[in-house]
Parts: structure tokens; C-alpha cells; sequence
């Protein structure tokens, strides 16, 4: 069935009802994803960054923070799936939340068919643009790399990483073969209130490369950029480059 490489999905359900956040991981449990939740938009933005979820549910009524503004910090250090979720079925709100960067919109109350069809429908857009992060990644012989599992591996051996350092690889990998900038790391990884803190960043570029690197002083996985930022090597280029043709 199809449908199987979506299990294991992770998706951020945020909604200040709890009974509505119960109603939605039930049904998303049934259908084999993951479910996180956040109350505010607070959470919501912390779980981003700790969860690194597929997919975001998100109400535009919250707490603490309206809805779109969430939206506006979440575009700013993520590109994941954002679908908005409200009461409303104001056309107005729609082209908001879309203009906002949001992927698609569903309007309260919704049955759990439309909601899986709908979070479908929106991995099958980024997936067959991007290409995916799923399963096991080879970068070579030395280093592979499971984000489902978050398990590492070097020559072999399970190498544990803290939190702060497997976020970073995340995203150092996600963008393989381009420049991640310093302030895009911080961003993404500590928030916006790090901006100004880009020794952060190099420390824990240390502490990677001492822990994947065969050789720390020489890096070949994550390379320096001088004054910009770092790039991981783009293992998926050479993935092509080795294969027969047809």
C-alpha cells in the first residue's frame, strides 16, 4: 500500500483545546503517524526546534500568540508543512495564512479522512520537490545516518549525539551542498534571540566534526565556508555521479 511510506511521520499538532489535540492524535496514531502537541505558540516554536517535525498542524486561535504570527516565526527558521487549522471559513483568513507561507488550510469542524488526505497530500508535494530524509542515508563508507531512528553511525559504531548537535546535522544535512549561514544555524537550532552569538555555533561545529570526522583538522563531511557560514559535502551529487547509466 502506498500510504505505508507516510508512517512514522512526525507531525506538531498545536491547538490550545485539548479535546480537539486528543481528536487529532487519535486519529493520526490510527493512520501511523507521530503525534507531538503544543498548547501555545510558544510551545509550538520550541517543538519545532526539539521535534523537528514533518508536518505542522496549526490553529490560528492560541493563548498567547495569535496564529499567523506563529506562522511568521516559524517561516523564519523552517520550510516544514504548515497546515492552519481554525473555526473560521472566512475566505480572508484562507489568503492570509497562505500569503504567510502556510501550505494548505482546513476549516473546523473536519472528519479524520480529510485531515490524513490533506497532510498527504502536502508531504507528497515537499517530498517529490526536495527529496526526503526518510530511512537510512550512506553518506559513504564511514557515516550513516538515520533521522527517523536518530541513530548515528561512524565506521560501524553508534555515535551518540546531544540534542544541540543532532539538531544542527539535521540541518546541515537537509541543505547538503549548499551554504547554511551562521545566522540561519542560530536560528534554526538556539532561536532568534541568539542572533548575535556565532561563537555558538562554531563550538558545536567542533564538537560534530570530533565526533563524525575521521579527522577533526581536515574535515571532509562539514566543510568551512570563510565569513558565510557551512556546508555539509553533497553526498547525494556523488550518489549520481556513481551511478551506471542506463
Amino acid at each position: 500500500m502506498s500510504d505505508e511510506i507516510y508512517k512514522n511521520r512526525r507531525i506538531l499538532v498545536v491547538d490550545d483545546e485539548e479535546r480537539m489535540v486528543r481528536f487529532i492524535r487519535l486519529n493520526l496514531e490510527h493512520d501511523g503517524f507521530l503525534v507531538v502537541d503544543a498548547f501555545t505558540g510558544e510551545q509550538a516554536v520550541q517543538r519545532l526546534r526539539d521535534a523537528m517535525p514533518d508536518v505542522i498542524l496549526l490553529d490560528v486561535m492560541l493563548p498567547d500568540i495569535d496564529g499567523f504570527e506563529v506562522l511568521k516565526m516559524i517561516r523564519e527558521i523552517s520550510s516544514v508543512p504548515v497546515i492552519m487549522l481554525t473555526a473560521k471559513g472566512e475566505e480572508d483568513d484562507r489568503v492570509h495564512g497562505l500569503e504567510l507561507g502556510a501550505d494548505d488550510y482546513i476549516t473546523k469542524p473536519f472528519s479524520p479522512r480529510e485531515l490524513v488526505s490533506r497532510i498527504r497530500a502536502v508531504l507528497r508535494r515537499v517530498e517529490g520537490v526536495g527529496g526526503s530524509m526518510r530511512g537510512l542515508i550512506e553518506v559513504d563508507y564511514r557515516l550513516k545516518i538515520d533521522f527517523d531512528r536518530r541513530e548515528i553511525w561512524v565506521e560501524g559504531k553508534l555515535v551518540k549525539l546531544r540534542p544541540t548537535e543532532y539538531r544542527m546535522l539535521y540541518h546541515l544535512v537537509q541543505n547538503a551542498g549548499w551554504v547554511v549561514t551562521h545566522d540561519q544555524l542560530l536560528a534554526k537550532v538556539w532561536g532568534y534571540e541568539y542572533r548575535d552569538e556565532p561563537h555558538y555555533v562554531r563550538l558545536y561545529i567542533n564538537y560534530l566534526r570530533q565526533k563524525l570526522e575521521e579527522d577533526p583538522a581536515n574535515p571532509k563531511y562539514i566543510l568551512t565556508e570563510r565569513g558565510v557560514g557551512y556546508r555539509f559535502v553533497d553526498f547525494r551529487r556523488k550518489e549520481k555521479e556513481q551511478a551506471p547509466s542506463g
